[in-house]
């Protein structure tokens, strides 16, 4: 219990207040839930006594929390406009809110992408549900952790008063994402993705390994590299060597060279080649251990073994005059070129040529250790040391004010010059990587100008990249940004291709799992291979795999990620759809069978209106081209059916029903060039699939095994697969045959 510690009023100790935040509950739902299509973090949280003290009501807190956090002034909430949270701080709003706001705001600082946040409460006094963007679950549940501190420090209930480090909170949730999280190149893909609604799934816990697409249209991508990065054009790319004799045997231009064994070597084969040369590892990347322009025996022996130290080998070039370039090639085509740089120091007569690098390089914001800073660090190494050792200084040596010193001839790739590259230069880089085999290559070539032809001016290729960073074009130091990651995107997924199979998701009070079977069944009759998650099992291809209850996120996340599933069947609970949210952020066909709200009652879950929430997360999801699936003869699902991006599709046992006929006979055009509107009904005991105007009989009810007559719920059932199948455009003809011959949905279709 943290105690309030502001012993400057005439409040003691023993009169202060003991207050708190706590925490009673807190779930990841991992995909669409009752508050948003995103992940989110929802925290049961308990706020006490602090209930009876809004922010108004604090001394100093505003002052505290504004000034700690001065971004929070970007905070619209309410009001709409910058500033809005915060005069919601001045004019009096509770801890759960605060927490909400705070959480977010750290998030973003750290630099985690989303901005979305509820706080609302509950019927229990002081307990909130506090909802906030997770895309990690790791790093929302630290910053909550913190967000938490921080309120209550700032409102001054802590063992001390000294302020709060805001800096290193930041730092810690920086540290995590940059562990944790995507790196900017991989994201820049996933964002394209996104924007083509292309989905994504991470595949592991940490790293940049991402599935785009689900089940078998889904493509992988790490980083840069692709399933279509072949491993045999990888090891080629790393040997420099032979990279450069595949190139020169299709009239490629790259410098003279070899592969050097000694020192002596290394010297031998620079007087044979001719003086100056570059010295580079055979097989090494990121360009460490390079050393351009060497004409010095000592230099060049001295590059040799620092070279040696970088890789397996050493190799030795003629070197090619002008500057480094980076031209990235997607899919056979040049999509984005930068321009390397010098780097130099201007000598202030005081500081050694160290100090000079970390006070006029290394202190530029831009320069850093990770990805999201677009120029590197500049290390005095032996490069570095060698290339000031040629003006005569040492990192040691003091210049005189006003001298400039070479420090890097080639620094960061960092300028963009795509619309300057000569079309001869851009079909030169497009056939290296052919004749490497890359996808995705990045090529490096050397040239005084890139917008006049190679051969003109002595330029080369001199290395061809696998996996190329991507940062230096989407965050170019100097010129526009690059759309790199959408050409990535059309590359993996062209002709506008959206990488998703059928997946159909059910929900309701009752039915949920013969109807899952059923449809399930019709997709497989049709040809695909189908995976069901349900409750009473895992299926892959009519096969059980696990017996239990599987209609839950894992089951489903997992069917998405296998690459041999061709459309997918989910149960959904509304347990699971309330703790986990769906593991599909869309569907093309959302079912929801019936609703008893007896039986979705529970904690937090006490009102219709409540229940209404959690249903239609599987009608928000159904994609603009998909359909719902509802009851007819359910008040809930027919309001519900308004908030549908797709088509509606109706199911009823009773063909005069008010809302069949409104449906069906005022409709406008349908999705697919179906006129009117849809619904699947029962009339004089014979299935009718009825759009506008006209009706297609099925079959006879009675001719169903599984409708059977018993209940209405088995005929209702029968329907809503029907339904289902019929959205998904399978022909009438199969849908008869499949539900007139499947004689009991869980043994026919497991095999067991």
């Amino acid at each position: 219990m943290l105690v309030y510690a502001d012993t400057s009023s005439d409040s003691t100790n023993a009169d202060a207040v003991s207050r708190d935040i706590r925490f009673i509950e807190i779930r990841h739902l991992n995909g669409p839930n009752i508050w948003t299509c995103r992940p989110v973090l929802e925290a049961v949280v308990d706020i006490g006594e602090l209930e009876d003290f809004p922010s108004d009501t604090i001394p100093g807190f505003y002052e505290r929390l504004s000034s700690w956090l001065p971004s929070l002034i970007e905070h619209r909430c309410s009001y709409g406009e910058p500033g809005g949270f915060l005069r919601r701080l001045k004019d009096g709003t509770w801890a759960g809110h605060i927490l909400e706001h705070v959480t977010l705001e750290l998030q973003n600082l750290a630099g985690m992408p989303g901005g979305f946040g509820r706080a609302r409460e509950t019927s229990l006094r002081g307990v909130y549900k506090v909802v906030v963007s997770a895309w990690h679950e790791g790093i929302a549940r630290s910053a909550l952790s913190a967000a938490r501190e921080l309120v209550l420090r700032a409102m001054g209930y802590s063992p001390g008063d000294e302020p709060y480090n805001v800096e290193h909170a930041i730092a810690r949730l920086r540290d995590m994402v940059e562990s944790l999280w995507l790196g900017p190149s991989t994201a820049c893909i996933v964002e394209a993705a996104a924007s083509r609604n292309i989905p994504a799934i991470r595949l592991l816990a940490k790293g940049n390994l991402v599935q785009l697409g689900y089940g078998a249209k889904s493509r992988r991508i790490w980083t840069a590299e692709t399933d279509c990065t072949p491993a045999i054009a990888e090891s080629i790319s790393r040997d420099k060597d032979l990279t450069k004799a595949l190139l020169q045997s299709c009239g490629v231009p790259v410098p003279e060279g070899r592969i050097v064994n000694s020192a002596e070597d290394a010297w031998q084969a620079a007087q044979e080649i001719g003086l100056p040369v570059v010295i580079k590892p055979s097989n090494g990347n990121h360009g460490r251990g390079v050393f351009i322009e060497l004409g010095k025996r000592e230099e060049v022996e001295s590059a040799y073994r620092v070279a040696l130290e970088e890789g397996d080998g050493v190799l030795i070039e003629r070197y090619v005059q002008g500057t480094e370039h980076r031209l990235l090639v997607v899919g056979g085509r040049l999509i984005a070129a930068s321009r390397g740089d010098s780097v130099s120091v201007t000598g202030d007569g005081k500081s050694t040529v160290g100090d000079l690098i970390r006070h006029q390089i290394n202190s530029d914001p831009r320069r850093g250790t990770t990805e999201d800073h677009p120029l590197n660090l500049v290390s005095i190494d032996g490069i570095t040391m060698m290339e000031v050792a040629r003006q005569g200084l040492t990192v040691n040596s003091v210049p005189a004010a006003g001298l400039e010193v070479l420090i890097q001839r080639n620094g960061n790739h960092a300028f963009d010059v795509t619309d300057e590259v000569h079309p001869s230069i851009a079909a030169a880089a497009s056939l290296a990587a052919r004749i490497v085999g890359l996808d995705i290559a990045g090529v490096d070539l050397v040239t005084r100008d890139i917008s006049r032809p190679l051969a003109e001016q002595g330029g080369a290729i001199v290395e061809v990249n696998a996996g190329p960073g991507l940062l230096m074009h989407i965050k170019p130091v100097i010129g526009r940004p690059r759309p790199v990651g959408a050409a990535i995107a059309d590359h993996l997924f062209p002709n506008q291709d959206d990488g998703r199979i059928p997946v159909v998701g059910i929900t309701g009070s009752y039915g949920k799992t013969a109807v899952a079977h059923l449809v399930a069944q019709l997709l497989a009759q049709s040809g695909k291979r189908t995976g069901l998650a349900c409750s009473d099992g895992f299926y892959l291809d009519r096969r059980q795999v696990y017996k239990g209850d599987h209609a839950i996120w894992k089951a489903a996340h997992n069917i998405l990620m296998n690459r041999s599933i061709e459309a997918a069947v989910f149960e959904n609970g509304s347990e699971s759809m309330q703790g986990e949210g769906l593991a599909y952020d869309g569907c093309h066909v959302g079912v929801i069978t019936n609703v008893d709200l007896t039986r979705h009652y529970g904690q937090y879950i006490e009102t219709p209106k409540q229940v209404f929430d959690v249903l239609r997360t599987q009608v928000d999801v159904v994609l603009p081209t998909g359909a719902a699936v509802l009851n007819a003869g359910e008040a809930m699902l027919v309001e519900m059916a308004g908030l549908c991006n797709g088509e509606v599709i109706y199911f009823s046992l009773d063909p005069e029903s008010t809302v069949i006929q409104e449906h069906c006979l005022n409709g406008t055009a349908g999705i697919n060039g179906v006129k009117g509107k849809r619904a699947v009904i029962v009339r004089d005991g014979e299935i009718f699939l009825v759009t506008g105007f006209s009706e297609l009989s099925l079959c006879k009810l009675a001719d169903i095994p599984l409708a059977g007559g018993r209940t209405i719920y088995e005929a209702e059932n029968v329907l809503a697969a029907v339904g289902a199948a019929w959205a998904l455009d399978i022909e009438p003809a199969l849908i008869r045959t499949g539900i007139t011959l499947i004689r009991t949905g869980i043994e026919n279709f497991s095999g067991v």
